[in-house]
């Protein structure tokens, strides 16, 4: 089971470390929460919304209209909520760190569980496709030009999922350390190699 991300409390008061840089609209608060984690985790408005009310009725962030948005700042008894917590919020700040690599490895894990899957669909598709005439008790000898064929296609597509997993895993790890790990972009990769894996097999088992 996936460990949360923050202990019981501590989003609340990272949510008023937060506010203490600028004042933020609910959506903002959000978009610097996945900022501060590369995209591995954006929580979602019915997460951060009743912390920022408890906030409010605590008398540690204000709320005003902008327009059609409310924007929360920090107020001086949420200043010194923080200055008196400030251990506390520098040990949040490495518990971050820590949930941002844990994240990060839990991506490239699925991303190769993803592949690897992909490329023992295409093993077990050629495997039946041999074994299919000898279980019908059908004797085929296969011609040598056409078995020849054949390995080299299976060659192709495993070479060409090396070079896939290659690249990816290289811009995943590129875009991590940049913090720029969108969460779009990894559902995007899953869910389209999900999508691949199933038409690729198709394809083969005819």
């Amino acid at each position: 089971m996936t460990p949360p991300v923050f202990a019981h409390g501590h989003l609340r008061l990272y949510l008023l470390s937060l506010l203490d840089e600028q004042p933020q609209h609910g959506y903002e608060l959000i978009q610097s929460l996945g900022d501060r984690f590369g995209g591995t985790y954006v929580p979602s408005a019915g997460t951060i919304y009743p912390r920022l009310a408890k906030l409010q009725e605590e008398g540690l962030v204000t709320k005003e209209s902008d327009g059609r948005r409310s924007v929360y700042a920090i107020t001086d008894a949420g200043r010194a909520e923080l200055a008196s917590r400030r251990e506390e919020i520098d040990a949040i700040e490495t518990d971050v760190t820590d949930s941002v690599r844990r994240l990060a490895d839990e991506v490239r894990s699925s991303v190769g569980d993803a592949m690897r899957s992909l490329k023992a669909d295409l093993a077990s598709a050629a495997r039946d496709a041999r074994t299919a005439p000898q279980a019908a008790g059908v004797r085929v000898e296969p011609d040598a030009d056409l078995r020849g064929a054949s390995r080299q296609r299976l060659h192709e597509a495993d070479a060409a999922l090396t070079a896939f997993r290659a690249e990816l895993r290289s811009e995943l790890r590129s875009q991590y350390a940049a913090g720029r790990l969108a969460e779009d972009a990894v559902t995007l990769l899953t869910t389209r190699l999900d999508e691949v894996r199933r038409e690729v097999t198709r394809a083969l088992r005819g």
